[in-house]
């Protein structure tokens, strides 16, 4: 199996995704020295530099071949509604290295990408392009994340992008084509804040009847927790293990009746639906751009 930790590494934005990712391959063993961040916002670099010892700058091709060198990988963590303007300044050095360019940014898909990093290139030429969708929990390494390599990605590069993410994500998952990513976005991309609604919801049932509120928060947090866990050590069908706490005509019963009869399955693939909707949406709007 290849080590991939000598991976030279360029960051373009040093926000809180790209510093779970930092964090993350730093404690897989992979070289701080080797990673490289461009941040435009002076704080942040001295944040990121003093907590992992990167090199840092202002300057985005920098982040591609820094100190003469060529970066691998390239991670572009920026806002969605940047990545144009982003792209098309480094442009120049993805054309002249060639490196790997990891997108984490929602929305923006290959295509578009592809013709913001190609500005000013004279012919036709692939690039090497992964589009991610991580998930916040990557910021306490528990994140899903799923993929899709453009043709121009060899199954080596393949695999830098999934051991750069599997540093942070429990879970990685290359999906057939760029349309799923979307559809990534609705379950697990968003998915968090389900979860979040979930335990807002116990917690305020738990306090309507008596109970503290932090006594009700702990309570509802710790079980979205643990029914996490024991979905992934047991490896059974979510369906058998609500089985196994659902007794005949005892209380968990009862309350799943009531959430059936609220037509609770329809609420959240119509959830799931609108923002897979949403995501492709938004594509088409900052690609048009």
């Amino acid at each position: 199996m290849t080590d991939f930790r000598g991976l030279r590494i360029g960051f373009i934005g040093g926000g809180n995704m790209a510093g779970a990712i930092i964090g993350g391959l730093v404690k897989s063993g992979f070289s701080a020295a080797n990673m490289v961040v461009s941040e435009p916002f002076e704080e942040a670099r001295n944040r990121l530099e003093q907590q992992f010892g990167v090199h840092v700058t202002a300057d985005n091709a920098q982040a591609i071949a820094h100190q003469g060198r060529a970066v691998d990988v390239v991670i572009l963590a920026v806002k969605p509604q940047v990545m144009k303007l982003v792209a098309e300044g480094i442009a120049p050095a993805v054309q002249a290295h060639r490196p790997l360019v990891i997108s984490i940014a929602a929305g923006i898909t290959i295509p578009d990408l592809s013709r913001w990093l190609l500005t000013g290139a004279a012919g036709a030429a692939e690039l090497a392009i992964v589009r991610c969708m991580p998930n916040t929990p990557a910021l306490v390494v528990e994140g899903a994340t799923g993929m899709f390599a453009a043709p121009g990605v060899s199954d080596a590069q393949k695999a830098m992008a999934a051991a750069v993410l599997e540093s942070v994500s429990k879970r990685n998952y290359w999906v057939a084509n760029e349309s799923l990513i979307d559809v990534v976005t609705g379950v697990s991309g968003s998915g968090p804040a389900y979860f979040f609604l979930l335990v807002e919801c116990l917690e305020a049932a738990g306090v309507q009847l008596g109970l503290p509120a932090d006594v009700a928060r702990g309570l509802a947090a710790q079980t979205c927790l643990g029914a996490g866990r024991m979905l992934e050590a047991t490896g059974e069908d979510p369906a058998e293990l609500r089985r196994k706490v659902t007794s005949p005509k005892g209380t968990t019963e009862a309350a799943l009746n009531s959430l059936e009869a609220s037509g609770i399955r329809g609420i959240f693939v119509e959830a799931v639906n609108r923002a897979t909707e949403r995501g492709a949406e938004l594509g088409q709007i900052m690609g048009q751009q």
